[in-house]
């Protein structure tokens, strides 16, 4: 053999050796490898187009919470740039229109205020407010002279004097007694009683501060509304704003977008609909005031249209009319002839557009899991933030003149190279009334065809929503893949993005058409993969998903074993502790007393008596949306029933576990909880 040849073969023995060793190093994800990821979010594009800022969190054991920082990134690519570093929260940052300050919301100086970077300089954060109630969202005007921000006051206070005094008196009080005399007292995880968000400007040349919604509403209406609900006009002499404005807002979904001068004055309502109008934004021309309308008053789940007002002929144009899909958020290009959008399809969320002259639909990219979108100044590229189900959310760019994203951030790099994850793949079967129902499977890392492996369901929330292809950090597929199992996702009926018509298919048939679904999809997937054992299957899920679990509980017992999180078991009682009230009001037609025949047909503690199979049940103190006595009611039922059974309970949790600490022993309970009943 000669010397050349020798080397050669050499060198192909040792390039064989360092692949094989980099493969047998890559191991299964765990929730330690999620905790080292950064979680990116917010991208705001500098007005020179040059910059993305955005915020970054990263989450501790040892503090139990999240620090979040703010970063810089070139738009045409490069690497990151930390310029905050604080051991609390700096979050959303933006640019002055000037670009001369980068302003962010920090928690620095005790209360969240808006702070400032010199851009020219970048020295130390500067303090541009002092708002004794602190700032809960904010944004600039386009002529840089205002700022507007929401926060919380108490009613009753119409100066932030007031606010300090009763701030005082509350830190000062013996008696821990909340008052109450109207609904929405409480609302998902916080109690709201006696305090209200209103909308603010201040004037950055005279330090002016001037409440725009004054008054007992709420604006933005929250929990999840934020300055997405208000917008400025390109004159900055404007603002529009969405408010619920139905007289009982624990019942109805009565949101309506109104108008105000930005100093302040009477506003005006330009939307009257039952339903809900919201998200309200100014065409850059002036002309009209965009916003997303759902027509069915009390149905938080209904299409979600984009509509323009016109600001000169007081006449309302419908520009998703023929489009069967939602409008999630949405920007303007600036000359004001095409408006982007993020939609979902089939499990995937996407960039869309419109035109506002022929009204014309395009999806012009659908993967994964788009979410936050800007535009750069020249509207020739997209900046947004993406993940799917192998990467936690990092920033892109999408050239509008090309077909492939640009990934600007590869923050979580390290962590993921090390890690053997697999893709999801689609599944489609004709369901229940001949229906095509769509679904998702995720092999386990390391998948070998000729094994058999157990299977875990997963059932999602909602029950309006989807199990995407995404990074989920509360129902991770990857986590449940990650000890051998394949993952099912079903997109029973009721999920998002399969038409509006799909989606009603679950109100007033809670327990119907996804129930039979979810049986027909198991039974499909059974048939065609030899690799899935069918006698080792388990179900999970959350909310409505917990009370699918639930109603399984009581209707089939061809599962190993069941867990139900933050489920809802008895609908008469969750009427009457929930907050929301036009959720069930809508969704199981009426109240229990005007509808007694449903609450009870639907309800899973109809059937306790059918219990039988091994249950794990989860749920947090802190939950209002579903309250935690759901979950001991049916613990309770379980065990004088005589099934095996457990509860985890999480005083300081809400609907979500979301401490660090608490996060990581859900996930090893019920990985535990599920491996005791199908690796037997």
């Amino acid at each position: 053999m000669s010397r050349l040849l020798k080397i050669s073969v050499l060198l192909t023995l040792i390039s064989f050796l360092i692949v094989s060793f980099a493969l047998a190093e890559k191991r299964a994800l765990t929730y330690d490898d999620i905790i080292k990821m950064y979680r990116l979010s917010e991208p705001a594009v500098s007005p020179d187009g040059k910059w993305v800022v955005y915020s970054a969190a990263k989450y501790s054991y040892e503090t139990d919470k999240g620090n979040r920082d703010i970063f810089l990134v070139p738009v045409e690519g490069g690497e990151p740039v930390q310029i905050t570093r604080f051991e609390g929260t700096d979050a959303t940052p933006l640019w002055s229109p000037d670009g001369e300050k980068l302003t962010f919301v920090s928690s620095r100086s005790g209360s969240m205020q808006v702070w400032y970077i010199n851009t020219r300089t970048m020295g130390e954060p500067a303090k541009m407010t002092d708002v004794p109630t602190g700032i809960n969202t904010y944004k600039w005007s386009p002529d840089g002279k205002y700022i507007l921000f929401s926060t919380e006051i108490y009613k009753g206070c119409d100066t932030f004097e007031c606010n300090e005094n009763k701030m005082k008196e509350e830190a000062d009080k013996k008696v821990s007694a909340i008052e109450t005399n109207e609904l929405l007292y409480r609302h998902w995880n916080y109690w709201k009683a006696g305090k209200v968000s209103h909308l603010f400007s201040m004037n950055l040349e005279t330090g002016k501060i001037t409440d725009l919604t004054p008054g007992e509403r709420w604006v933005p209406f929250g929990p999840f509304d934020g300055a997405e609900q208000y917008s400025i006009s390109p004159d900055s002499k404007t603002v529009a704003y969405s408010k619920r404005t139905g007289d009982q807002p624990a019942v109805d979904t009565n949101d309506d977008v109104y108008l105000v001068p930005i100093d302040g004055g009477a506003s005006k309502q330009i939307t009257s609909s039952k339903g809900s109008d919201k998200t309200p934004d100014f065409s850059p021309d002036g002309k009209y005031v965009s916003y997303i309308r759902m027509k069915r008053p009390g149905f938080e789940a209904d299409r979600q249209e984009l509509v323009l007002y016109s600001l000169d002929k007081n006449d309302y144009i419908d520009i998703t009319a023929e489009y069967d899909g939602d409008v999630l958020s949405y920007l303007w290009t600036e000359d004001s002839k095409t408006i982007y959008f993020v939609s979902e399809s089939r499990a995937r969320r996407g960039l869309y557009k419109v035109n506002i002259d022929d009204k014309k639909v395009e999806n012009f990219y659908n993967a994964g899991k788009v979410a936050e979108i800007a535009l750069t100044p020249d509207q020739e590229s997209l900046i947004y933030t993406w993940q799917d189900a192998r990467q936690m959310y990092e920033i892109y760019r999408f050239d509008i003149d090309d077909t492939n994203p640009v990934q600007l951030t590869k923050m979580n790099a390290k962590v993921l190279e090390e890690l053997e994850m697999n893709p999801v793949e689609d599944i489609d079967f004709r369901g229940a009334g001949g229906d095509m129902v769509h679904a998702l499977m995720l092999k386990p890392p390391f998948f070998n065809e000729s094994k058999k492996y157990p299977m875990i369901l997963i059932i999602h929330g909602g029950p309006q929503n989807s199990t995407l292809d995404d990074f989920h950090l509360r129902w991770n597929l990857q986590l449940f893949a990650s000890r051998g199992y394949v993952v099912l996702g079903i997109n029973f009926h009721g999920s998002t993005g399969y038409g509006q018509k799909f989606k009603d298919g679950v109100t007033y048939d809670w327990g119907g058409l996804p129930f039979r679904d979810i049986m027909i999809g198991l039974d499909y997937v059974l048939l065609k993969y030899n690799f899935i054992d069918r006698n080792r299957i388990a179900a999970a899920g959350a909310s409505y998903g917990g009370y699918m679990i639930n109603w399984i509980a009581g209707h089939t017992d061809r599962f190993k074993c069941l867990v139900s999180h933050s489920g809802v078991y008895n609908f008469s009682s969750m009427y009457g502790s929930t907050e929301e009230l036009w959720f069930p009001e809508f969704e199981y037609k009426g109240t229990p007393w005007t509808n007694p025949s449903y609450y009870r047909k639907d309800s899973p503690d109809t059937y306790v008596k059918r219990f039988t199979t091994p249950t794990l049940v989860i749920h947090g103190q802190q939950d209002f949306r579903v309250p935690v006595t759901q979950s001991m009611e049916f613990f309770t039922a379980l065990q004088k029933m005589g099934v095996e059974s457990k509860f985890i309970y999480f005083p300081d949790e809400c609907h979500f576990v979301l401490k660090p600490n608490n996060a990581r022993f859900w996930y090893n309970s019920v990985l535990d909880w599920i491996d005791a009943h199908t690796k037997k």
